[in-house]
């Protein structure tokens, strides 16, 4: 039997005249706000939201967040999703974002319509709601209008533990890739930052440094299959240092106007959210918002990943733009970097090396979890 959302779940957003404005986004506080950014691999990253005034909050009690509740993104990039299962503050969305409640525990469970909002059937539905728009955007009416099919209770419990299970799994992955990260950062500032008085020079000196290129306009070039086309987008979402596949492609005619990566090749932001560092495991294109590091002549790429991450927070602090920050290649270039003795680096290899191996070996598994959660959702709705 099918139901529409609307008449049997609470579907909510924030109204357009109760719209904050970034001056009244604020760094510290105790009422969190979440947008779009926040949602992250169907979870809220709660350490990268903004605070409000308790004033602002309590302007929208038809918003203010309960566990269980279940989160998706209305504008922008649509469809993220994500599910509340424990708040520690009290939290409320921004105007990009719907909430849905289930009221209706006798018809469905919650985790049910969770995987349900990630499966390629609803993908399907925003689809047909957003092509061909300018600024793409789901509207309530269309959300509420949508019919889902409900069987037994006992039924969408086997469901939902099921792919529980896997993302259980990955999060557990997730935990330890952090964890090892963690370590090797702190390794790598102990052995070659902070007090030691290594010989300085500049990054110039041991690698090669040119920017990515765009064909233009670039929604001309793009397509649904081809040549891997990496934007930022692809790597803030990532909680490893490799990258291993792209949300979209680039046609054979962009190739040419653009710059080729080699598997194993480390590229770096320069745009929008700038200073990130990601070993891409894929050939692919990439765009003039990269830089290419590569021909290393001492340090080897996996020394500059961990540098770059180190060195992140005072390279975007040299950046500027009037819209994005914009690292530019010369600041990269000139960027004081150790001169590092083989020996320091033959003592480091023999840590990190096996811990970078374990890392991609942990990509890939989530990968292939990811792909039996994706069959499996497919099957179920």
């Amino acid at each position: 039997m099918k139901y529409r959302l609307g008449d049997l779940l609470y579907i909510k957003g924030r109204i357009g005249w109760k719209g904050l404005k970034k001056k009244e986004y604020l760094d510290k506080g105790d009422y969190r706000i979440i947008n779009g950014t926040n949602i992250i691999n169907g979870k809220v990253n709660w350490s990268s939201c903004g605070f409000i005034s308790k004033e602002r909050y309590n302007e929208s009690p038809e918003i203010m967040l309960k566990a269980n509740d279940i989160l998706i993104t209305k504008d922008g990039t649509i469809g993220k999703v994500a599910i509340v299962e424990e708040l520690s503050k009290p939290s409320t969305v921004a105007s990009g974002i719907f909430i849905l409640r289930n009221t209706s525990p006798n018809i469905w469970i919650t985790k049910y319509l969770y995987y349900y909002l990630q499966s390629y059937d609803f993908k399907s539905f925003i689809h047909s709601r957003i092509e061909g728009s300018v600024i793409p955007h789901l509207y309530q009416k269309d959300f509420e209008s949508l019919s889902i099919k409900s069987p037994s209770l006992e039924e969408q419990n086997t469901i939902s533990r099921r792919l529980e299970l896997i993302d259980k799994k990955i999060d557990l992955n997730n935990q330890l890739n952090d964890n090892l990260l963690d370590f090797l950062d702190t390794e790598f500032s102990h052995q070659f930052l902070g007090e030691r008085n290594f010989p300085s020079g500049k990054v110039k000196d041991f690698v090669n440094i040119k920017r990515g290129a765009s064909p233009r306009p670039i929604k001309d070039f793009l397509s649904e299959n081809g040549r891997s086309w990496v934007k930022i987008s692809d790597v803030t979402k990532l909680t490893t240092p490799f990258l291993y596949r792209t949300e979209q492609y680039i046609k054979e005619s962009g190739i040419k106007k653009s710059r080729t990566i080699k598997p194993g090749t480390l590229i770096l932001s320069n745009s929008a959210t700038p200073g990130i560092p990601v070993i891409s495991e894929i050939l692919a294109s990439v765009h003039d918002g990269w830089l290419i590091i590569d021909n290393y002549s001492l340090m080897d790429r996996n020394w500059f990943y961990l540098f770059f991450r180190q060195m992140r927070n005072s390279l975007v602090a040299q950046a500027n733009g009037s819209v994005f920050n914009n690292l530019k290649t010369n600041i990269v270039k000139e960027f004081p970097v150790p001169i590092v003795d083989k020996s320091e680096l033959t003592k480091f290899h023999k840590i990190s090396n096996p811990i970078f191996e374990k890392l991609n070996q942990i990509q890939q598994e989530n990968i292939e979890l990811n792909r039996i959660k994706q069959t499996l959702l497919s099957q179920y709705f």
